[in-house]
């Protein structure tokens, strides 16, 4: 039997346990990650979704950033509203520091305040019929470079994204009840961890 997967979420603020709560349910480890040094020996990690200013202030400690640079590059790395927006290459609305590792254009706060908060359905590539999508003040991708994957929209916007390694979405699925993206998400680094060198 194989060992469960080992899965970081980075716990600086946002709704880390919620995410922790659904990979436990799913089988993984959940790691609350608060250090940069907790990074080393995770099979994955989660950025969840908060305010992406404050998520910098608290990475700009102790080479947080850096290190999380380094380790977004190479391995299986699922980010969440503002968690999209740090793995995004491009960021506006305005434009602010980011992870720079997807090849995504994000326009912050898009979907308005949190007032403005809601849970749609959409269609999504993935099996299972529609998706459910919980927003809160939530960022567009604006563009998606033609080798990132597309797997669920909204207003035919890129809503659920993936390449190679890394997974994002503009909404919250971990406040939902649909755990299909945190499975795919497993899946993706259960596959990265067998393809690894030992």
């Amino acid at each position: 039997m194989t060992a469960p997967l080992t899965i970081g979420v980075l716990a600086l603020q946002g709704a880390y346990e919620a995410h922790a709560a659904m990979l436990r349910q799913l089988g993984a480890t959940a790691i609350l990650v608060r250090k940069p040094e907790q990074l080393a020996g995770l099979d994955g990690l989660i950025i969840p979704g908060g305010e992406s200013t404050t998520f910098l202030k608290h990475l700009e400690r102790a080479g947080f950033f850096d290190a999380l640079t380094t380790f977004v590059q190479s391995t299986p790395t699922f980010g969440t509203c503002a968690g999209t927006i740090l793995l995004a290459k491009e960021v506006g609305n305005p434009p602010q520091r980011s992870l720079a590792a997807m090849d995504i254009t994000v326009e912050r706060n898009f979907y308005g305040r949190q007032n403005d908060s809601v849970i749609l359905q959409e269609p999504t590539t993935l099996p299972g019929g529609p998706l459910e999508m919980v927003y809160i003040r939530a960022p567009r991708i604006a563009h998606a470079d033609p080798q990132v994957e597309v797997l669920a929209r909204r207003n035919g916007d890129p809503a659920l994204v993936r390449e190679g390694h890394l997974l994002a979405a503009t909404f919250h699925p971990e406040l939902g009840h649909d755990t299909r993206i945190h499975q795919l998400f497993l899946d993706m680094t259960a596959k990265a961890k067998a393809e690894k060198p030992e």
